[in-house]
């Protein structure tokens, strides 16, 4: 499982004089970054525990994918209906989840995602693999994507006895929020040309995407503080925010009709400062000669009205949040 660090991470960092030692370069309310290298988190998340959940009848247990890099997650396994003993031999297609939280905050044992994450596998009928993957700044991205791709490969593989005994290795999905959208891209970009399992849909949801040049509607300042924390999480970025990983419409990123998945979901809030590159990012790839426009469902884009980033994290219940989530249960079944 993963180790906490303190809240206050130091890096090394150019020598800058007494009078901007302490300069917030980005702050907000779960982080802030200064100028010197140094990172506060400011709210370290509490761990939820696993077993029985009450509310869903979900199922929650944590597993070690890999010893030797500590990489874990958290796997979600739905109640069969009483009602419906036919069903207990089926088994359930497998959403291997990646959290958000710009690579440096959350996790996937909080109570936020452990709760959205046991919901969505109760309304989904999914058994979820929620991943742990190793944070910035103390593991650079790309750790972020090598963990997601092992955790890919191990839930594929079905190595533990949940996901050989109810998991239907066919119906495999990605699933994320934020960076874990991010995430979510990057892996479906290395699956373009390493050997990988089939995949059969994407859910991006409030994707994490940018670049140095602002797109329609899209926030300058908002672009260049998001840009300033995407290269303090990922030291080596190439061109900055122009970075393929970031912008997947820069100049001599992979092509998107690359992509190796079968069907796409990119969801967006109105409000949310995300959505004018997260609206581009759909544009470009149902433009583009992608296969998977090709298979039923290509790619589909939800905009939930009057909502900001990550709305359905924070308000679960309320209607917009509802109605999102009915969308991708229906995009998990076929619909």
């Amino acid at each position: 499982m993963r180790s906490v660090s303190p809240a206050a991470t130091q890096l090394s960092a150019p020598m800058e004089s007494p009078a901007v030692a302490d300069e917030v370069a980005f702050g907000c309310d779960a982080f802030r970054i200064y100028r010197t290298g140094k990172m506060d988190r400011l709210c370290l998340p509490a761990r939820a525990p696993t077993g029985l959940d009450p509310a869903t009848g979900v199922t929650s247990k944590d597993v070690v994918l890999d010893p030797g890099t500590g990489l874990s997650a958290r796997l979600f396994l739905p109640a069969r209906p009483a009602a419906d003993p036919s069903n207990n031999n089926k088994k359930l297609p497998v959403l291997v989840f990646f959290h958000g939280g710009c690579f440096l905050i959350e996790s996937a044992v909080s109570p936020l995602y452990h709760a959205y994450v046991a919901s969505l596998a109760a309304a989904a009928g999914v058994l979820a693999v929620s991943v742990e993957y190793r944070l910035a700044p103390e593991h650079p991205v790309p750790t972020a994507y090598e963990d997601a791709w092992a955790a890919l490969r191990w839930a594929a593989e079905a190595r533990d006895v949940w996901l050989a005994e109810h998991g239907d290795g066919a119906r495999l999905f990605l699933a994320g929020d934020r960076a874990g959208g991010n995430i979510v891209h990057n892996v479906l970009v290395r699956a373009s040309f390493q050997p990988a399992p089939r995949v059969e849909g994407a859910i991006l949801l409030h994707p994490w995407f940018g670049g140095s040049t602002v797109v329609e509607g899209e926030n300058e300042e908002t672009a260049r503080d998001m840009g300033m924390v995407w290269e303090f999480a990922c030291p080596g970025a190439v061109g900055g925010a122009d970075d393929p990983r970031m912008n997947p419409m820069a100049p001599g990123a992979p092509g998107l009709e690359n992509l190796r998945c079968d069907r796409m979901l990119v969801c967006a809030g109105e409000k949310d400062w995300a959505a004018a590159r997260d609206r581009a990012y759909y544009a470009a790839v149902s433009t583009s000669a992608w296969r998977g426009s090709m298979c039923r469902g290509g790619v589909a884009w939800v905009e939930s009205e009057g909502e900001g980033h990550v709305f359905f994290l924070q308000k679960p219940g309320c209607a917009n949040a509802k109605e999102l989530m009915d969308r991708v249960v229906a995009f998990i079944d076929g619909h």
